[in-house]
C-alpha cells in the first residue's frame, strides 16, 4: 500500500468507528441515521480501496441510499405530530455551503452524461441483444449504468422518491391523535 492510500485507509477507519459510535450514542434519532450514513460511505471508501468497486457502488446505491430512505421514513412515520427534532444549531455559512454542494453535484452530473455521450447525436441505438451481450462483466454494467444509462437510472429515482413522498402524505393524512396510519 502507498502512503496516500494507508492515510485513506485510516482516515475512513476512523469516519467509520465515529460513525459507529455516534449512531449508538446519540440520542436523536435522525442523527443516530446520519451516524449510520456514515458508517456506510466509510465502508465503501474501504471497498473501494480494496479494489472492489461493485461492492463499493452497491454499498452507497443500496445501503447508504434506499436503506437510509427507508430508516428515515420509518423514523418519521412513527414520530407524533408534535415530536420535533429540529436542530438546535446552525454551521456558518450553512446556506453557502449547501448550495456549493449542490452546484458541484449538478456539474458532475452533467460531466457524466456529456462524456457518456447523452448529448452526441453521432452515437446510434444499439439493438437489445447487442447491449445484453456487452454488459458480461461488473466494469461494463457500471460503465452502462453510470454513462449511457444514467438519465433513466436518475429519473427511476426520482420517482421512487415521488412515491415516497407520497406514501408520507397519504399516512399524515387524517393523523389526529398521533398515531401512524390515519388515526383508525
Amino acid at each position: 500500500m502507498s502512503v496516500i492510500e494507508l492515510i485513506v485507509f485510516w482516515g475512513a477507519v476512523a469516519l467509520a468507528l465515529v460513525g459507529a459510535v455516534g449512531m449508538v450514542s446519540a440520542r436523536n434519532p435522525v442523527h443516530s441515521a446520519l451516524f449510520l450514513l456514515a458508517n456506510f460511505l466509510a465502508l465503501a471508501i474501504i471497498f473501494l480501496l480494496l479494489s472492489a468497486p461493485l461492492i463499493a457502488a452497491l454499498q452507497i446505491l443500496v445501503y447508504a441510499g434506499a436503506i437510509m430512505v427507508l430508516f428515515l421514513f420509518v423514523i418519521f412515520f412513527f414520530v407524533s405530530p408534535g415530536q420535533r427534532f429540529a436542530l438546535s444549531y446552525s454551521l456558518p455559512l450553512q446556506n453557502a455551503l449547501a448550495g456549493l454542494v449542490v452546484m458541484v453535484l449538478i456539474a458532475v452530473i452533467l460531466t457524466g452524461l456529456f462524456f457518456g455521450g447523452v448529448f452526441s447525436a453521432a452515437e446510434h441505438p444499439q439493438s437489445a441483444a447487442a447491449v445484453q451481450a456487452t454488459l458480461t462483466s461488473p466494469r461494463e454494467l457500471g460503465k452502462a449504468l453510470f454513462a449511457r444509462y444514467l438519465l433513466p437510472f436518475e429519473l427511476t429515482s426520482l420517482l421512487l422518491l415521488a412515491a415516497m413522498l407520497g406514501a408520507v402524505a397519504l399516512a399524515r393524512r387524517g393523523n389526529d391523535d398521533g398515531k401512524p396510519g390515519g388515526g383508525e
